[in-house]
Order: structure tokens, then C-alpha cells, then sequence
């Protein structure tokens, strides 16, 4: 059990970014505080650098992914400088030490069949306003290239359709406006001029009238959708096991083969860094690669 000393509760709440990312880094610096102890070291004033190497080896030796722990590192870096500047201990045992580096992936990028099959041909057309609801929810995200929690986000009154565009509140609360394309547009008149309100009605009877009342996007039990239910959705619509995220990807990719520009796609994106968004130039290398391998004759 970890001890009150290591302040894991009080660095998460000094966090400005979002819930889901919090909660990671608390797991973290959790999981090394628990490490730590079985080792003998009772506070995080005792740890040195050669503990936070020994730790890094020891999740190696453990087979956890090179992602993995470059993640669990940078976890480190952020609590053992937010323990300096808070004077809790004098000295970051994390400076120099550095992650292993793993092989970046590339995101995966949907094809034009598996596109097609997932917006174009729900499985029942008759099912009524689940059908609306999950048509809507994929078109967004491939259209406006969301994040699933930016989705399960949205309210009513973040919606524009007379400018065809969202006001979305992205990662550490930072909102931006992006555009509707034309399917999710009409999908969104439907959803929200008819369908949605008979779900909530069938569905929802008995569901107070709180924060998920205001939501665009409901589960089955009436609430606020959450990615659990978006990753059903993709589930069951899907010609092939997908992760939400790949239609954002898609979308990203997608418009760089189209021309756009690459600051533009960041801003559509929400990244606060030009260098992530840059990995999507890499991938679009990686299919004009792969084209022109197999359509050119002396390739």
C-alpha cells in the first residue's frame, strides 16, 4: 500500500489536463511508489536516480512495452517536478534519466471499402433512432476528425448546424470550432430534429434531468455516451476490429493526401505541438510509398 507521503492525491489535483490523463499518471506514480516500497524506500525524499533506473530496468526485465514505459517515465518526470517546485524534496531524481526508445507506429488508416461499409451500410436501416444515433456519432468522427472523448463531450448547444461547424472542448479545456461535413450535417438534423428525442423517451423515462440531459450523444441506460460505448458502436458496425481513434487518423490523413495544409490539419486536430501532427505526413510517404509500388510497372 502506498503511504500518504508520497502526495500522489494532491499532484493529481495540481493536473490541467484531462480527467482521463490524470488518472493515468496517478496509476503510475502509484504503481512506482508501491515498487519503491517493496524495495525499502518509504518517500519519494529517498529516491535517487539510481532507483528510477533501477525501476525502468525492472519494467523491462517485466516485458512491458517500450511505449509503456517512456509513458510511466514522463509520468515521473511531471510528479517529481511538481514534488521540486513544491518544495516537497530538493532534488528531481529524474533529470538524465532517460526512457528507452521504441519504434514510433504509424496509425492504421481505414480503406475506402471499410469506410464505406462502416458509414454506408448499417445493419439494419429500419432499426430506428440507434441506427440515426450510431451513423451520426461515426460521421463526426471521421468528418471532423474528434477525439472519442471530444464526441462523448458534445452538448446541444455546442452544435451549429446553420454554419455546419461544432465548438468542441478538447485536451487541458481548451475549446475550438471545426467544421461539419456534409453527411454529418444531415445525419445531425436528423439525429437531433426527431430521433434523439424519441431514444431519450423510450429509453430514458426515468433518468433525472442533470448534465446528461444536455448530452448529443445518450447510451442505452440513458446517460452521457461514454468511449466504452462508442468502441460498441464501432463493434458492431465495423467490417474489421477498429479503434476509434482510427477514424481520426483517417480523417488527418485523409486530408493531407487532399492537399491541406499541414497547420491547418493540427488546427483541426486541437494538437497543441506541430510535431504530432506531423506523424500523419509520415503515413501519407508510407500510401503514395505502397501506390506507386504496386500500380508502377519497374517499381
Amino acid at each position: 500500500m502506498v503511504r500518504g507521503s508520497w502526495n500522489v492525491d494532491s499532484f493529481m489535483s495540481s493536473v490541467p489536463l484531462a480527467a482521463s490523463t490524470i488518472d493515468v499518471y496517478g496509476r503510475d506514480v502509484r504503481d512506482f511508489a508501491a515498487w519503491a516500497e517493496r524495495s525499502g524506500i518509504d518517500c519519494p525524499a529517498r529516491v535517487n536516480r539510481v532507483t528510477v533506473r533501477s525501476y525502468l530496468a525492472y519494467l523491462t526485465t517485466r516485458r512491458y512495452a517500450s511505449r509503456t514505459i517512456a509513458r510511466k517515465t514522463a509520468s515521473l518526470r511531471r510528479y517529481f517536478d511538481w514534488m521540486v517546485r513544491s518544495g516537497h524534496v530538493e532534488v528531481d531524481p529524474t533529470a538524465g534519466v532517460s526512457a528507452p526508445g521504441g519504434a514510433a507506429r504509424l496509425p492504421r488508416i481505414l480503406r475506402a471499402d471499410e469506410l464505406h461499409q462502416l458509414l454506408d451500410e448499417p445493419p439494419d436501416a429500419a432499426a430506428g433512432p440507434e441506427t440515426v444515433r450510431d451513423t451520426t456519432l461515426l460521421e463526426i468522427l471521421y468528418g471532423s476528425g474528434l477525439r472519442v472523448s471530444e464526441v462523448c463531450g458534445l452538448d446541444v448547444d455546442d452544435v451549429d448546424l446553420d454554419r455546419r461547424r461544432l465548438a468542441v472542448w478538447g485536451k487541458g479545456s481548451k475549446q475550438r470550432v471545426v467544421p461539419l461535413s456534409d453527411p454529418a450535417t444531415d445525419a445531425l438534423e436528423r439525429w437531433l430534429s426527431g430521433a434523439r428525442t424519441q431514444w431519450l423517451s423510450e429509453r430514458c423515462a426515468a433518468v433525472p434531468l442533470d448534465d446528461s440531459r444536455a448530452a448529443v450523444f445518450h447510451n442505452r441506460r440513458g446517460r452521457r455516451l461514454t468511449p466504452r460505448d462508442v468502441r460498441r458502436v464501432l463493434d458492431r458496425r465495423s467490417p474489421v476490429p477498429t479503434h476509434p481513434h482510427a477514424l481520426r487518423h483517417t480523417f488527418a490523413t485523409h486530408l493531407l493526401d487532399g492537399g491541406a495544409d499541414l497547420r491547418v490539419v493540427q488546427e483541426l486536430l486541437g494538437h497543441a505541438d506541430l510535431a504530432t501532427t506531423q506523424v500523419y505526413t509520415h503515413v501519407s510517404r508510407e500510401r503514395l510509398r505502397r501506390v506507386f509500388q504496386e500500380s508502377h510497372p519497374r517499381a
